[in-house]
């Protein structure tokens, strides 16, 4: 009699469990569990970067040009390891349609792509300056100098610098500064030597002193004239007379004596 009461506490006992676990499962209360099989990885985003990664975000923060203003972190890097090993972009995924995004190495002058406008140059470099440079490269072929046979980074040894002339050459004179250079000669064709009308005479009396010292002393009206107002504009340039003066005696005079300089003598010391 004892066991049979103990028999049936155990069957009832049984039978609870089991509809209590029904009624667990019908009412939705494993539902935590299913959502917890169910629910997709985490996303990263740019925020999650930093949490991390120190370096690249501050470089990027303080000279990445347009990586930093029309792309972010997830649009280069995508995916992150475990799971996503191969995170390291190539350049040619954005970069694209242009000779000069051709280049393979872009990393050896674009030492870091988060401050890809800091480039280092390597010595006697010139091809992969050509694919953007194309006016200079025209300039040096067209007019042959010593400047010609130079690589591009023997005078710019940093992008965009450009370099004092006094490096490489001595001076007409000891107050020349480099824009006085630069008034005459331009660096990529500099022995097609111009310069404008109001460039003063002491540049010309650099390389032209006994002349310039003729002027000078010279007490007619040539005398208040620039070295530019009657070579104008091309170095080495001998005007005629007949440009300002006309002809200014009779045609048998001029037949007899063609030659100016015979009664005026020389421009610079001309006389009455």
């Amino acid at each position: 009699m004892k066991m049979s009461k103990k028999y049936n506490k155990i069957q009832l006992m049984k039978h609870t469990v089991a509809a209590t676990f029904a009624i667990f499962l019908t009412t939705g209360a494993a539902a935590p569990f299913a959502l917890a099989q169910d629910t997709e990885r985490p996303v990263l985003t740019v925020d999650d970067c930093v949490k991390c990664h120190d370096a690249a975000p501050q470089a990027i923060e303080s000279a990445g040009g347009k990586h930093k203003t029309e792309v972010t972190c997830i649009d280069c890097h995508e995916g992150h390891p475990p799971k996503n090993t191969d995170i390291i972009p190539q350049c040619s995924k954005c970069h694209t349609d242009e000779k000069h995004f051709e280049l393979e190495g872009c990393l050896g002058c674009h030492t870091n792509p988060h401050t890809p406008l800091k480039i280092t140059l390597a010595d006697n470099l010139t091809e992969p300056c050509l694919t953007c440079h194309t006016d200079q490269i025209d300039q040096l072929k067209q007019n042959l100098s010593k400047h010609t046979e130079q690589s591009c980074t023997t005078c710019h040894t940093a992008h965009g610098e450009l370099p004092s002339c006094t490096n490489c050459h001595t001076p007409h004179s000891e107050d020349m500064v480099q824009s006085d250079c630069l008034s005459c000669h331009k660096p990529h064709m500099p022995l097609q030597v111009t310069y404008p009308d109001d460039t003063p005479s002491k540049l010309c009396a650099s390389c032209h002193q006994t002349a310039y010292d003729l002027l000078m002393a010279n007490t007619t009206k040539h005398h208040e004239r620039s070295c530019a107002d009657c070579h104008k504009s091309q170095h080495k340039m001998i005007p005629k007379c007949q440009d300002c003066h006309g002809v200014p005696h009779p045609e048998d005079m001029m037949k007899k004596f063609p030659i100016c300089g015979d009664c005026h003598g020389i421009a610079h010391d001309v006389t009455k």
